[in-house]
């Protein structure tokens, strides 16, 4: 099947499961995306699980302004494909907080170069890529991640000056990389 037919195809399936309710309180809750379809993860998975992984197909998904869409390339994408300045790309491109908890969850995660990127990532100045960063060492601790001394008081240092941040989001990612790693 082609690229463009699949993409058709995976649209087809996102405007089947439309679910207005959702979209409407999303976006009466803060969450504007250019088109939200309202659906649930649970049914995402369910449709990325019926395509295979492909690269072109992921990278058609990120670049549609559509919630949906954003989370399926991340689901869709090869991890054998995206190299470090393609996920420096998309990170740079992510819109708000939940794309980047999705992204980070179903793509940078297993990454080979996950823990490089999430501490490149703390250590700037962009509170998305910091928001990241925060998710993804969040996601390596959880999976038994262990940094050495240098790179847990660099974690540190990080985390102590954005306690106070603004950003909510931010915020909590940095204390629950805090509370991971007081539980090891």
């Amino acid at each position: 099947m082609e690229v463009s037919e699949i993409i058709q195809e995976i649209k087809l399936e996102l405007r089947a499961n439309m679910n207005g309710v959702v979209s409407s309180q999303m976006r009466g809750a803060g969450m504007q995306y250019h088109v939200n379809f309202g659906i649930e993860l649970p049914r995402l998975q369910q449709i990325a699980g019926e395509f295979a992984p492909n690269h072109e197909v992921a990278q058609q998904l990120w670049h549609e302004n559509v919630r949906e869409s954003k989370i399926l390339a991340g689901m869709l994408m090869p991890v054998d494909r995206f190299y470090p300045e393609l996920c420096d790309i998309w990170a740079d491109q992510i819109p708000n907080a939940e794309i980047a908890q999705m992204t980070v969850l179903n793509l940078f995660e297993r990454l080979p170069y996950a823990t490089e990127k999430a501490f490149e990532w703390i250590a700037g100045d962009n509170e998305m890529l910091q928001l990241c960063g925060f998710l993804l060492i969040g996601r390596l601790l959880i999976r038994g991640a262990v940094f050495n001394d240098r790179s847990l008081e660099e974690l540190l240092d990080q985390a102590h000056s954005l306690q106070a941040v603004p950003n909510l989001h931010l915020r909590k990612a940095v204390q629950n990389v805090l509370i991971r790693l007081e539980e090891k």
